[in-house]
């Protein structure tokens, strides 16, 4: 599976220990940045992480940034995306089992680096379940879309 990775400088930190995790699993990364903890504005690299995904040159995307409203909501303008804050393990298979959510969104300010890692596990191990109500609940949000 291919993730699309990014951050804003809050996030880089855990972005680069979620980086060396993901490639230890055998997971391909793109990274989209940032690089480095100097200040950038996190809309950006959530439009580069959401585009890989839309695009289609990802499978799914895994953004952070402080708390992971203003990359979540960044990152749902992009057409097809389907983005999230998650904070529980929970929250994030269902949220692509029955909403097949494409990016998972972390506050880097809000857990810490075992919950993020079992948080992105749930998320990269779980399957939209096309269940007749949940397709039907899909198409109502592609509809909201145009």
């Amino acid at each position: 599976m291919k993730i699309a990775l990014g951050s804003d400088h809050a996030g880089f930190s855990l972005k680069e220990i979620i980086k060396h995790e993901l490639k230890k699993n055998n997971y391909e990364i793109i990274d989209c940045g940032t690089h480095n903890e100097d200040a950038v504005d996190y809309p950006d690299f959530a439009q580069k992480v959401a585009q890989q995904v839309s695009n289609k040159f990802a499978d799914r995307g895994i953004m952070l940034c402080g708390s992971g409203v203003g990359a979540s909501i960044a990152a749902n303008k992009i057409h097809g995306i389907r983005a999230s804050v998650c904070h529980d393990t929970y929250s994030a298979h269902q949220g692509v089992e029955h909403d097949d959510m494409n990016i998972l969104v972390l506050g880097a300010r809000v857990v810490g680096q075992s919950l993020a890692l079992e948080i992105i596990s749930r998320f990269l191990k779980a399957n939209f379940t096309n269940e007749e109500r949940h397709v039907r609940r899909l198409e109502k949000i592609k509809a909201l879309e145009n």
